[in-house]
């Protein structure tokens, strides 16, 4: 199982209310931890796309945010975790021309995710008078299979569907290296990972929980990846999920931690703007929030495998249950009610104490997909194949 950072850009009100900087030392702060985690052996590093969402994410121009991080680090991905390629949002030919630059700048590295936004508030601002939220699901479908297009045909044919269209045009840059970024969707239900899976597309496991909703939701998912018809030129078989961590010298340092870290407001956001997420019994109708976490409900957040919390030999074995649930990829969301002092030592402990026992492959399970696919001058499903560019293997 390989190791993730997911940042967004989170500004609670209690934080602005008290720095009036807040936003800008928040965005700065998340710049740092991505930094620190290239330099501990994470993997991956995905960044959000949010509009509108007041106190939730305040990164909305991820495609900039990712450009820095392609300089500021060496060997991490970096993901869109997502794009948003509905076109009423982002026209889908910006959106390829943004990834095919950011896989240049990172000399290979990037990873491409996409969705459907973070629920109606979003997707209203954008779409208003839209009255189903599942309208949101035809236009992507529409355009997903459109990108390794784009990339891949020297001159893309075109498009005329319902909801945008393009005459026959050379969609510039093409991706650098092999074939094209790995492809990525963000489920924010579990019945999205078959679906995901048929197209051969990673999962962005946002919506999963607990270890034990895991088993059954990845199974769905390998079971379907077997029988894909890849929108792109290979199968991306992978299953990132995400959890809070908190990694102290100590299990009591940690737990203190968690305490002070406004978890339960950040949850609480969370179900606030994810309406068409499920929601799980027990959380709260915003402006209701779930109650302050005591350390007692810390202990039995951890007890029941909903937050990753302790010192590192718990942290490890903690890690080591989303392993064997199936796990391709454990991401790490790291909310700013946590100083960056904490969170940086968090980082670094999972580097130094975690990861090296559990991912011992050094080159990305991404970069192997992308290495074994058709290469640059073959359309998308032609088979494996390997293309005059190797790109960086990691």
């Amino acid at each position: 199982m390989e190791f993730g950072l997911f940042v967004q850009g989170y500004v609670p009100a209690a934080r602005a209310k008290v720095d009036p900087e807040a936003e800008h030392h928040a965005l700065m702060e998340e710049t740092e931890y991505v930094i620190q985690a290239d330099r501990s052996g994470f993997k991956y590093a995905w960044a959000s796309e949010h509009h509108f969402l007041e106190e939730y994410s305040h990164l909305s121009a991820n495609d900039v945010y990712l450009g820095y991080l392609a300089h500021a680090t060496e060997r991490i991905h970096l993901g869109s975790g997502i794009f948003n390629p509905l076109a009423p949002v982002n026209h889908p030919v910006k959106v390829a021309e943004k990834a095919a630059m950011l896989d240049h700048l990172s000399g290979g590295r990037f990873e491409f995710g996409t969705g459907r936004g973070a629920g109606s508030h979003e997707i209203l601002g954008f779409m208003p008078g839209v009255t189903d939220m599942n309208h949101t699901k035809e236009l992507w479908e529409e355009t997903i299979a459109e990108f390794p297009k784009m990339w891949l045909q020297d001159e893309y044919q075109g498009f005329r569907g319902k909801h945008w269209q393009l005459p026959p045009r050379k969609v510039l840059p093409k991706p650098y290296g092999t074939a094209h970024p790995p492809m990525w969707y963000a489920a924010g239900s579990p019945s999205s990972y078959a679906m995901a899976g048929k197209k051969g597309l990673g999962v962005l496991g946002f919506s999963v929980q607990k270890v034990a909703d895991m088993e059954w939701v990845v199974e769905s998912y390998k079971t379907a990846v077997k029988e894909a018809e890849p929108v792109g030129a290979y199968v991306n078989d992978n299953v990132m999920v995400t959890s809070t961590a908190i990694c102290a010298e100590t299990h009591q340092k940690a737990v203190e931690i968690a305490v002070g870290g406004g978890l339960n407001y950040l949850q609480s956001l969370l179900f606030r703007y994810h309406d068409t997420f499920p929601r799980p019994e027990g959380i709260p109708e915003w402006p209701e929030l779930l109650p302050e976490y005591t350390e007692e409900i810390i202990e039995l957040l951890i007890a029941e495998e909903l937050m990753i919390c302790g010192d590192p030999d718990e942290v490890f074995r903690q890690c080591k249950r989303w392993e064997q649930a199936g796990a391709d990829q454990l991401s790490f969301g790291l909310p700013i009610g946590v100083s960056p002092e904490d969170t940086l030592t968090t980082i670094r402990l999972i580097g130094e104490h975690v990861i090296p026992k559990i991912d011992t492959d050094p080159v990305h399970r991404t970069a192997r997909f992308r290495q074994g696919a058709a290469g640059p001058d073959a359309g998308p499903g032609t088979g494996p194949g390997t293309g005059p560019d190797a790109g960086p293997a990691a």
